[in-house]
């Protein structure tokens, strides 16, 4: 039976007897856990294993390369062989492209133990994820009697091993993990009922947060949402919290994106090098960051993967790039390739500055509290950002009374510039991570 590393070279070989003139594959397999439970009941325990293998190719032509991608999870010899041969095929009836290609090389030569899984995780212990389940039910339940039974609590693991080659000989492979943990809770109150969450992930099963703790934190957030109401429409400043603060580096990201830049699909089209936000603002996206939840050792070309600022004190320092993004606005790959095409950040963040939550909130005479966002309401052509929210009214400097049913609304740039305090409180909860953040004014449209 052929090895992952085999049948990677067996299908870059056919690839290129099929006639291709570059070709790259991709081989992963997985496993994963996930189970449920209402109240003390397990509603569900599902466990499940896939693999599958891509091949793409590139194939010469009068002005560039044509590229195509196939995919098969049958990964017997023949099938395989016919996949490569597909690809191929495929590509000689698609448009050339001048920008297209595997990476003129700077191959990754090395993989480094960025703490990805623990094999001890290994194999999955369906009782103890039941049981962390359990424990967050419980934890909720004992806060408060208004606390009532809701959708339950989830716990899940996953594990996954990648093989990557390509025909200009490079051959890498790492493995990773990933499990969480979900408590949802709903409480009801005289004036109706309220629904909120708390999670954790790591690449650890015992780095997670506490299930007892997780359970306890989704209780109380669904509690201070009890008697929430709308406000007037108004303008003051607006503090998201730090589950809703990574939405924006999200969308930052997202209009950084090669691909949106070279289309002109985005507001920081030709802003490189130039103040984009406030000088406070620093992002960082770094994909060897130990145990890091978008860690990976290279990245979807093989390219060794590295450490890179998006933006430095306010300053758009750098677009987020693959190879054809790179090519096609004269720059140089940022190593943020993605299996199947495309470009993504790894690990991002926003360094927190030195203020408590507390002491932004005690700052904020009157405004907004930012506990959930709602739709997606955010134009990236133009910057305009509208969407919906539910949080906590401060008044004099104190969380007053719960809120919903509003929108806050700003133009996206602007609202960069008007980052005015950053906390020191970050939180990772996935792969982007955001401190509490105040931006100084907003449009909060409610009655």
């Amino acid at each position: 039976m052929d090895g992952p590393r085999d049948l990677v070279s067996f299908a870059l070989e056919r690839a290129r007897a099929a006639g291709a003139y570059q070709a790259q594959v991709a081989l992963g397999s997985g496993e994963a856990f996930e189970t449920r439970v209402c109240g003390n009941e397990i509603d569900f325990v599902k466990q499940s294993r896939d693999q599958g293998l891509s091949v793409r190719v590139f194939v010469g032509g009068r002005g560039g390369l044509s590229s195509a991608v196939t995919r098969t999870s049958d990964l017997a010899r023949d099938v395989v062989a016919r996949t490569a041969a597909d690809a191929v095929a495929l590509a000689r009836a698609t448009v050339p492209d001048g920008c297209a290609g595997l990476p003129d090389g700077g191959f990754a030569t090395d993989v480094p133990d960025l703490g990805l899984f623990e094999p001890r995780d290994r194999p999955f212990d369906p009782g103890a994820r039941i049981a962390a389940a359990r424990a967050m039910e419980s934890a909720a339940h004992a806060v408060d009697a208004r606390i009532g039974d809701s959708e339950g609590s989830q716990a899940s693991s996953s594990y996954g091993e990648i093989v990557c080659g390509n025909s200009a000989g490079f051959l890498g492979e790492y493995a990773s993990a990933h499990h969480a943990i979900v408590a949802e809770s709903l409480a009801r109150g005289e004036t109706g009922m309220q629904r909120d969450a708390w999670y954790s992930s790591a690449r650890r099963w015992d780095a997670l947060e506490s299930a007892d703790s997780v359970g306890r934190r989704a209780a109380e957030r669904a509690l201070r949402r009890l008697g929430a109401r709308r406000v007037p429409t108004c303008e003051v400043p607006v503090i998201f919290d730090p589950l809703t603060a990574p939405s924006l580096l999200r969308q930052l990201a997202g209009c950084a994106s090669g691909y949106s830049i070279y289309r002109g699909a985005s507001f920081l089209a030709g802003k490189l090098g130039l103040r984009v936000a406030s000088p406070a603002v620093t992002i960082v996206d770094d994909a060897r960051l130990p145990a890091g939840l978008g860690s990976r050792p290279f990245d979807g070309e093989g390219l060794p993967t590295q450490r890179y600022l998006l933006v430095d004190r306010g300053r758009l320092a750098s677009y987020v790039l693959d190879t054809y993004s790179a090519r096609k606005l004269g720059l140089r790959s940022t190593a943020s390739a993605v299996r199947g095409g495309g470009a993504s950040t790894s690990n991002l963040w926003l360094e927190p500055g030195t203020k408590t939550p507390e002491e932004i909130i005690a700052a904020t005479k009157r405004g907004l509290y930012v506990t959930e966002l709602i739709g997606q309401g955010f134009n990236p052509v133009t910057g305009d950002y509208s969407r919906g929210a539910a949080g906590m009214w401060i008044e004099n400097g104190e969380l007053a009374f719960p809120v919903e049913e509003i929108t806050i609304a700003a133009n996206f740039a602007q609202m960069l510039r008007d980052i005015d305090v950053i906390g020191n409180d970050l939180v990772w909860l996935g792969a982007t991570a955001a401190p509490t953040l105040r931006i100084a004014r907003m449009t909060v449209a409610g009655e």
